[in-house]
């Protein structure tokens, strides 16, 4: 098959202009600049259109059919609309020559896609199209059958429905054309409609005429003011300059009167211009309908006066199928251009979509690379702080959100009502001691029990500080764990939930083992007193070197002050130590040691929680991991499926995959319908 090239394409479709005509009788000419020549039919309305044309309508119907406007992809259209009883079914008869459901109120309660098709047979064809079916018809019974289709789809009511319905014409003599009829603007809803019966046809029609690649064929009553038609007042919103509206002047024989005038002066700004028509009437044939048409406007004595080529419905056929020829000559390239783009977008997104397993050494490679690549983001991530995965997520920033956390531990611990050395300075100790001189023990010693009861006591206060950190680090890996392992299953639903159940019950694990190792640490903390730490002989020697003075202006000075500066401890009060005399040298000699011993406690709890956490988080990624995950696979795999149950599609992905596969579908099927166009007009 010979293809063209798009810009080729383009450069033809320029080719096309405006078309030539002789409205005096009921023959016309339709002339396409690619070939020069003429070609002229004769039919009882109008004749087909250039056989160049054909195969376009026909190919922009297939991709109507097809829904590929549904993928975004708009189709040159010829949109008609009204406002109720303004004669837009009848104009439709008449190009059609069939008869078309009538009555009281609303007719029409479907967009109504009416193709027809002129057609050398000797008796016509008629069908429906509608939820995937199609039903044949006659011309006696269409009427009966747009009905009952029509009730199908909105149901027996007096509602409206957005679902289209396809009538298809083959028939001689009628004007190679497609036309969506929409429903008759009302704004009273009657009995039987919903209230919002004005928004919903409201939003129907603004929704078919919005797109550019809409012709407008706007029908208007002789009898109103086109200016206050609501049909004209839509047309306006979405063609401002009136470029692609088209309007036709229905029951021009009930208000002669001024129509030449409103027709030429153009108030409402139609730029395709006006068609001024005369339906059938009563039980007339289309014959007899389109002779007295022309003797209308041929006699009477104001609507003589207006051009003949703005009068009749074969002039409408004529300019309908002129425009219709060259809207889609227009918009072909760019159509070909976007479904091209479309089908190539969705064939690059379904390629990122994962690929389905066919054995289980597929699935089990598939299952080990995603783990794999779970435990690399998490090493860069929690041990070596590489922020590239997350650059903007501070939260999984992880070892940067750990030292804070070990940091603040740190803070909060120091400054700690238990770490306050000036509050009730000494009366802790002396309170200790004061029980523990009544012992039978000798006098002025220092028993070590009473450090130890002491050390106990500031232990405990601090002991739940450990614990909350342990318990929100866990937290916070947690939360970064799954966000990984989400990230990397995130194509496979079952095994999302497997890792989120084995990174629970590992970190779960993990922290009851950080817990109890804390606890650990804390009862050793109370058991006894020990460091090798020289700072501690250091500080202690520095505070006793000045007990002596201490004593002197607690008890010795002329003028006793209630607070005194203590270098090392700040200002302290003293005036509850002068009842205490007897204690207060072995009060400052514990107060001393214990202030240089809880400052090693302290420092040596935050160094091995930050160790501890260090080694938890090593162990957590490089050894306990995979085996948890492995741990849970087995699991699994009691209950069937194993590695290849967990690799299933999750219900996004498959929908996905679904939805892409139709589309790809549609496209190409659309991308078929149009090459094969495009070469018929490469080889022509």
């Amino acid at each position: 098959m010979k293809r063209i090239p798009l810009e080729k394409l383009e450069a033809m479709s320029k080719q096309v202009t405006v078309y030539s005509s002789d409205c005096e009788g009921d023959s016309f000419s339709v002339v396409v600049n690619q070939p020069q020549q003429e070609v002229a039919f004769d039919a009882p309305i109008v004749a087909s259109c250039n056989n160049r044309i054909r195969p376009l309508l026909d190919a922009v119907d297939k991709l109507r059919h097809l829904m590929v406007m549904k993928e975004g992809i708009q189709l040159p259209t010829i949109v008609v609309v009204g406002d109720q009883s303004s004669g837009k079914s009848s104009v439709l008869e008449s190009l059609a020559g069939i008869n078309l459901p009538r009555g009281q109120g609303m007719c029409t309660r479907v967009p109504l896609v009416m193709r027809l098709q002129h057609q050398q047979i000797p008796e016509p064809e008629l069908y429906l199209e509608f939820n995937g079916k199609t039903v044949q018809t006659n011309e006696s019974g269409i009427s009966e059958a747009i009905n009952l289709a029509t009730n199908e789809i909105a149901g027996n009511g007096k509602g409206v429905s957005n679902t289209p319905l396809t009538l298809v014409v083959k028939k001689l003599g009628v004007p190679d054309l497609t036309m969506v009829d929409l429903p008759g603007i009302t704004r009273v809803p009657v009995h039987g409609q919903p209230e919002n019966i004005y928004e919903q046809i409201a939003g129907m029609i603004m929704e078919y005429i919005k797109p550019d690649e809409s012709i407008i064929l706007n029908v208007l009553s002789a009898t109103v003011d086109f200016s206050i038609c609501e049909s004209i007042r839509m047309s306006q919103q979405v063609d401002k300059k009136g470029e692609r509206t088209l309007a036709v002047v229905t029951k021009v024989d009930m208000a002669p009167e001024g129509l030449l005038e409103k027709v030429t002066a153009d108030d409402v700004n139609v730029g395709l211009g006006y068609v001024c028509v005369r339906n059938r009437i009563g039980d007339e044939t289309y014959e007899e309908a389109r002779r007295k048409e022309a003797a209308l406007f041929e006699s009477h004595p104001l609507l003589c006066l207006i051009d003949k080529s703005i009068v009749g419905v074969p002039v409408l056929a004529q300019k309908l199928v002129q425009i219709q020829a060259a809207i889609i000559m227009k918009c072909l390239p760019e159509i070909v251009k976007k479904i091209n783009d479309k089908l190539n977008s969705s064939l690059s997104e379904f390629n990122k979509l994962p690929k389905t397993f066919t054995s289980i050494a597929e699935a089990m490679t598939a299952f080990m690379g995603i783990i794999a690549a779970s435990k690399e983001s998490l090493r860069k991530i929690i041990l070596r702080g590489e922020f590239d995965e997350y650059p903007d997520d501070q939260r999984m920033h992880c070892t940067a959100r750990l030292g804070e956390m070990i940091n603040q531990c740190s803070q909060e611990m120091q400054n700690h009502r238990s770490s306050d050395l000036k509050k009730n300075f000494l009366m802790d100790e002396i309170s200790v001691l004061d029980e523990a001189i009544k012992g039978i023990r000798l006098p002025n010693f220092l028993p070590h029990s009473v450090f130890i009861a002491l050390l106990c006591k500031k232990v405990d206060s601090i002991s739940s500080m450990p614990i909350e950190f342990v318990e929100k680090v866990w937290t916070y890996i947690e939360g970064v764990m799954i966000e990984v392992l989400t990230s990397h299953s995130d194509n496979y639903h079952q095994l999302q939930i497997a890792t989120r159940r084995a990174c629970l019950n590992l970190v779960a694990k993990m922290k009851q083992q950080s817990l109890n190792w804390v606890m650990e640490i804390i009862q050793m903390e109370k058991l006894t007193d020990y460091t090798c730490n020289p700072e501690y002989l250091l500080e202690s020697k520095k505070l006793m070197a000045k007990q002596d003075k201490f004593m002197d202006d607690v008890f010795n000075a002329v003028l006793p002050s209630a607070v005194i500066y203590f270098e090392g401890f700040g200002g302290v009060e003293v005036v509850r130590l002068r009842e205490h005399k007897h204690v207060v040298p072995q009060a400052y000699d514990l107060k001393a040691r214990m202030t240089a011993y809880w400052k090693i406690v302290l420092r040596r709890l935050v160094d091995s929680l930050a160790l501890h956490l260090q080694l938890s988080v090593h162990n957590l990624v490089d050894k306990e991991l995979e085996k948890e995950i492995v741990n849970e696979l087995m699991m699994n795999s009691l209950g069937g499926g194993g590695v290849e149950k967990l690799l299933g599609e999750s219900p996004s992905v498959a929908g996905k995959r679904e939805k892409l596969s139709r589309t790809i579908k549609l496209l190409q099927e659309s991308k078929k319908v149009l090459a094969r166009i495009v070469d018929e007009i490469a080889t022509a």
